[in-house]
């Protein structure tokens, strides 16, 4: 933690712009710079420092919030070791959405008896740069109807893979989207992910990639404020709501207590937003109109925090009512 917040804080902020020319050179930089750091939050923290621009920021979060759900260490392991740097994809949102009735990709077992995975899929975020594509897909359905899902890995220039760019939305364009076709993709039985694939990747990715984008928001505030001279009052504000991400971040995802408290967090970050108006005036330009035409990128899924944060006041209350125990 010391460590962390002493480069954010104690170490010179100066921006490589070098770095900053493309989402490439970008992700390059950043998987460099972050090589020996073994924290997902802290690596998306420190992407976002380095960046200059929410969307820069942005993808080394989102590519935080995807090794944290995927660690080889963690307890949900990916099937095989992978590379430090390697851009993966969940690939979820189809035509309908993400919800699990939604997901009509389908994975099934041929004549020959190998895997095959068929369907499209829409908004995968970065697939047009992706090494690997996680997709979740449906083995058939239960006794009750309900959709059984399933996490794929699959290498994006795999054959029968198509990945179309999609036009890009108004705030952060740099941050590319595409629609995906897949047609009778062969796959190995260990490159299915273990567990259900939204219990156990799908459902909890939403709290992972909310802690670890809002880190690198966090960590990009810092970098433009330090150098470019916002209040210390401001800055410690920060540096506390740094510490608080960094915390839930190792929280349980299944946890009412849990999205309690990144409901708080986000509120926090939100009022503090709120906060730095009228200090981007002290930032060039090109970095401020940036930040004018991204910063709606904030407010995507605010619907669906909401209906996490009263779920968990629902859990919560129920407990109390029924004696049960957190332990």
């Amino acid at each position: 933690m010391i460590h962390l917040l002493r480069r954010l804080f104690a170490d010179a902020p100066a921006l490589d712009a070098s770095s900053c020319v493309s989402l490439h050179t970008f992700r390059v930089a950043h998987a460099a710079r972050t090589a020996a750091i073994p924290a997902p939050i802290d690596r998306a923290i420190l992407g976002g420092f380095a960046a200059d621009r929410l969307g820069y920021a942005f993808a080394a979060g989102y590519g935080a919030a995807l090794d944290a759900l995927l660690s080889t260490e963690g307890a949900l392991p990916s099937p095989a070791p992978v590379a430090h740097g390697e851009v993966r994809v969940l690939c979820a949102t189809e035509e309908g959405g993400a919800h699990p009735k939604a997901i009509q990709t389908t994975l099934t077992r041929d004549a020959s008896g190998v895997l095959r995975l068929s369907g499209r899929k829409r908004w995968a975020t970065m697939a047009t740069h992706a090494d690997a594509l996680f997709v979740v897909a449906s083995t058939g359905v239960d006794d009750a109807g309900r959709n059984q899902l399933r996490l794929v890995r699959v290498a994006a220039d795999a054959p029968g893979i198509l990945v179309t760019a999609m036009s890009s939305p108004s705030f952060t364009p740099e941050i590319p989207h595409a629609e995906l076709t897949l047609d009778e993709v062969a796959v190995r039985d260990a490159d299915v992910l273990p567990g259900d694939g939204y219990t156990t990747y799908l459902k909890p990715f939403r709290t992972v990639e909310d802690l670890h984008i809002h880190g690198a928001l966090l960590g990009y505030l810092v970098g433009v404020g330090r150098r470019h001279g916002w209040p210390q009052p401001l800055l410690e504000r920060l540096a506390a709501l740094i510490v608080t991400v960094r915390t839930l971040a190792a929280a349980p995802t299944d946890a009412p207590e849990t999205h309690l408290a990144v409901a708080g967090l986000l509120s926090a970050a939100e009022a503090l937003l709120h906060e730095t108006e009228p200090h981007w005036y002290q930032v060039g330009e090109d970095e401020r109109r940036r930040w004018m035409r991204d910063w709606s990128l904030l407010v995507v899924a605010g619907k669906a925090r909401e209906a996490r944060r009263l779920r968990a006041w629902e859990l919560l209350s129920s407990r109390r009512e029924t004696g049960e125990s957190a332990d």
